[in-house]
């Protein structure tokens, strides 16, 4: 009788273990389904081709002010339509290419709209500010 006992005693634990398993393995599938429902967490800033543009400028492309220009407009009115706030150096970058088209007046307005936005960048954009108001000799 002892034998027969443990034999199921046994069993049982068996089954309990398998079940745990089977528990788990369970808890690990619904989760993973979880994970993979949720929503991509919303980014900062609207990057878009930024840095592509910013890099292809740095590296003296081929490309004109003029173009340079009309790509920036184009990913800022797609930051505008989806309400997304502008990357930080955005309109610096802007103002740079203002100045090289001699619209300094549009150059000002992004640097001080850069420095509202981001207040660490203030001393650099007063810098350039008060360097666009002294005559180049």
């Amino acid at each position: 009788m002892g034998s027969a006992s443990n034999s199921v005693v046994k069993l049982v634990v068996a089954a309990i273990k398998r079940a745990n398993a089977l528990r788990l393995v369970a808890a690990i599938a619904f989760g993973s389904v979880l994970a993979g429902c949720a929503q991509s967490p919303k980014r900062l800033y609207h990057w878009e081709a930024f840095q592509a543009q910013l890099y292809e400028y740095f590296k003296a492309d081929s490309s004109s002010p003029e173009e340079q220009l009309r790509l920036l407009d184009a990913q800022l009115e797609k930051a505008r339509a989806r309400n997304a706030p502008l990357p930080p150096g955005f309109r610096a970058h802007l103002a740079m290419i203002y100045l090289r088209l001699g619209r300094d007046g549009e150059a000002k307005q992004e640097l001080e709209a850069e420095k509202v936005n981001f207040p660490e960048s203030a001393p650099y954009m007063d810098f350039l500010l008060k360097r666009m108001t002294v005559p180049k000799s």
